[in-house]
C-alpha cells in the first residue's frame, strides 16, 4: 500500500553537466509527483558534479525528449553543487559511478542519503550519458524506470 509522505522531500538529481540526466530526472520526477497528486511533498532539483556546463541551458535533445512526452523544463540552467547540498537536500541521486564519488568528493560524505537512481529498481547500473550515447532514448527509458521505482520506495518508506 502506498502513502502519501509526510513531510517535503528534498531530493537533488545529481549528473557531470547538470544539461542532460539529472535534468531530465529532475523533471520526470516533477512529472510523477504532479500525477501522483503529491507535488507540495516534494522539492526537486538538479545539479552538475563539474563546472563546464555552468548556466547552460538544457540540452536540446534533452528538451525535445521530455517535450515528447509532454514533460516541459522551462528555463532551467546548470548549476554545480555544493556541499552544502548534502545538508539541504534528503536524497542525493548520482547517474553512474563517476557522479557518486564526485558527490561525495565535494560534499565529504560517503553513502548514506548518497545513491545511483537505478539502485531503487534492484540494479546496479549507471544511466546512459546521452551526451556521449547520442541514446537519448535510452536514457529517458532508464530514468523514467528508476524514478518510478524511487517513488514507489519513498511511498513504502511513508516520506
Amino acid at each position: 500500500m502506498s502513502r502519501k509522505p509526510t513531510k517535503t522531500l528534498k531530493i537533488l538529481f545529481v549528473c557531470y553537466g547538470n544539461i542532460c540526466r539529472s535534468t531530465m530526472a529532475q523533471y520526470v520526477m516533477q512529472d510523477l509527483v504532479e500525477k501522483a497528486g503529491l507535488s507540495d511533498a516534494f522539492f526537486i532539483d538538479s545539479a552538475a558534479t563539474s563546472t563546464e556546463e555552468i548556466g547552460n541551458p538544457v540540452d536540446l535533445r534533452t528538451r525535445y525528449q521530455l517535450e515528447q512526452k509532454g514533460i516541459f523544463c522551462g528555463n532551467h540552467r546548470a548549476r554545480q553543487m555544493t556541499k552544502a547540498d548534502y545538508a539541504s537536500f534528503d536524497y542525493l541521486i548520482g547517474m553512474d559511478t563517476m557522479n557518486i564519488r564526485n558527490i561525495e568528493k565535494i560534499t565529504g560524505h560517503r553513502g548514506g542519503k548518497i545513491k545511483m537512481l537505478l539502485e531503487y529498481t534492484g540494479s546496479t547500473a549507471s544511466v546512459i550519458d546521452p551526451w556521449y550515447s547520442r541514446k537519448f532514448d535510452d536514457t529517458y527509458r532508464d530514468i523514467v524506470t528508476g524514478c518510478k521505482a524511487f517513488l514507489e520506495y519513498l511511498q513504502k518508506q511513508g516520506k
